[in-house]
């Protein structure tokens, strides 16, 4: 791409042209992932899988701050495990890999299959069965309870239409799973992790969300309750970003987790699960993204600032390099969210515009230019990511230093505040049937501050919770309850059907 085209916008085409296919330049562009040369799976590439690990060291510690530890469960699950519990093997049935053979012969120069299984294993596409397994062996008594337990791990859904990070074949996530002595114990668990889903989700991917209950018909196979965060994107859809449940003793009964009370009596656990996935990439390159590439929230950036040595005359490299390696050094004496500010020099031997082009599309918070000019005046050249490309300025080395930490806070906090106020910009009440129908099928006119041509956004509106009428909407119109807000709601009436209604609720198109 000429210099002439990236002024102008580094990713073609953008959100206004074509969302879909941005999204995709977005990755691309970045370096994050590539499609694999397997039907429906990634390659994450490593600026890609930084963001991942970035997430991974966040969450892990709010997860073992909560008492959580950390363990490992098989990859294949046996068929049978999955039977025992009804309403599961419905819900994941269609999407599941099944290993039939354990081992290849050579046959006219082709490999077969051969040495069928006596019983057919599962590619682990969610683990509460085979998890279950493993707690029935280890809880014999209430005091064994309660059981934290979180698994990192990847997971295999044989899904039809695929999408970078938001909907491959196998992807990597986390999945918590707990055992307790009563169903107060296991409630509390389920909404106390979604909280700290929310507090991650908020305060490191600078993505606001809602908190709420999932209706019926999109709860969890086998969960008396599911609950979730909800975020918009840019395209006003909305992405289920984490899920937790109450699966009541519904998982206990299958897989036999019983324990002896304090009473004396055999009793059955009462369980929850919780998972969050490399979807939250995609999550966040979706809120924060804009026509010139990828938006690193400072919390999760592989890097925090990039150092980009500027230099026209052979004779000045020397000095231009040291100057920027001091920098550096500098630089990462400082700390931000609880750790050293993460710094990277790129003195590839290349143009320093096509450099400063490329972490631009990368997405990095911070790049710093200096040249022989800037070193005469101690000083240094700095752009924002969350600013135009052309707003750069400089500002005298020691105060940037000073004041680096700040800088990142406020481009985390600018990020939530953008994407906070595009929400509420496109969420409405609806208290009539004409006009939701109008919200989502009605395209809007293109303006200048909204280029996005899509239709609707969040819908809060009064439901009576029918799951025919909610099955009969998704097919008229696409959207779906995202959820049943966690936050107190007035009571009303139920715009298509005229009955009561407890409060409003959460209607959208979804990923």
């Amino acid at each position: 791409m000429s210099n002439a085209k990236a002024a102008a916008t580094a990713i073609t085409p953008t959100r206004a042209d074509n969302y879909p296919e941005w999204y995709l330049e977005v990755i691309k562009a970045a370096d994050l992932a590539e499609s694999s040369d397997v039907r429906g799976c990634m390659v994450i590439k490593p600026w890609g899988y930084a963001l991942w690990e970035n997430i991974q060291r966040a969450l892990d510690a709010m997860f073992k701050a909560t008492g959580h530890v950390n363990a490992y469960f098989p990859l294949f699950i046996p068929v049978s495990y999955l039977e025992k519990e009804a309403a599961h093997v419905e819900g994941f049935a269609k999407e599941c890999a099944v290993v039939t053979h354990h081992r290849l012969e050579l046959k006219d120069g082709k490999l077969i299959p051969t040495g069928e299984l006596e019983e057919p294993l599962v590619v682990r596409p969610t683990s509460e069965t085979i998890i279950g397994a493993s707690f029935a062996k280890w809880v014999q008594s209430y005091r064994d309870l309660p059981l934290l337990i979180n698994q990192w791990a990847n997971v295999v859904r044989w899904e039809m239409r695929t999408r970078l990070f938001l909907r491959t074949a196998e992807f990597l996530w986390q999945e918590g799973h707990t055992a307790h002595a009563t169903q107060a114990e296991a409630v509390e668990e389920t909404m106390k992790m979604l909280g700290v889903y929310a507090d991650f989700a908020e305060n490191w991917m600078a993505m606001p969300v809602i908190q709420g209950e999932k209706t019926a018909g999109e709860r969890f196979p086998g969960a008396v309750q599911t609950y979730c965060i909800e975020a918009m994107m840019q395209d006003r859809k909305a992405l289920q970003a984490g899920t937790s449940h109450f699966l009541g003793q519904n998982f206990a009964k299958a897989s036999g987790i019983q324990f002896q009370s304090s009473e004396g009596k055999l009793e059955h656990a009462w369980t929850t699960s919780w998972g969050v996935s490399t979807r939250l990439i995609g999550g966040m390159i979706m809120t924060h993204a804009d026509d010139d590439g990828l938006i690193c929230p400072p919390r999760l950036a592989p890097q925090h600032v990039i150092i980009i040595p500027v230099v026209q005359k052979p004779e000045d490299r020397e000095r231009v390099i040291a100057y920027c390696k001091q920098l550096k050094t500098d630089l990462e004496a400082q700390s931000y969210a609880g750790a050293p500010v993460r710094v990277h020099m790129d003195d590839r031997d290349m143009r320093g515009g096509d450099k400063v082009w490329q972490w631009i599309k990368k997405g990095a918070p911070i790049r710093v230019e200096v040249g022989p000019r800037d070193m005469e005046k101690d000083s240094v050249f700095v752009g924002r990511r969350d600013k135009g490309p052309k707003e750069k300025a400089g500002q005298p080395r020691a105060e940037f230093i000073a004041n680096v930490a700040t800088t990142l806070q406020s481009i985390q906090d600018a990020l939530y505040e953008r994407a906070k106020a595009f929400r509420a910009e496109h969420t409405k009440q609806i208290d009539t049937a004409e006009e939701f129908r109008a919200y989502f099928a009605a395209p809007k006119t293109k303006s200048a501050n909204d280029p996005t041509p899509i239709h609707g956004g969040f819908a809060m509106t009064h439901f009576n919770g029918d799951p025919a009428l909610e099955a009969k909407l998704k097919d008229e119109l696409g959207v779906t309850v995202r959820c049943i807000p966690l936050a107190d709601g007035e009571p009303g009436t139920c715009p298509f059907t005229g009955q009561p209604s407890a409060k409003r609720v959460v209607w959208a198109k979804a990923y």
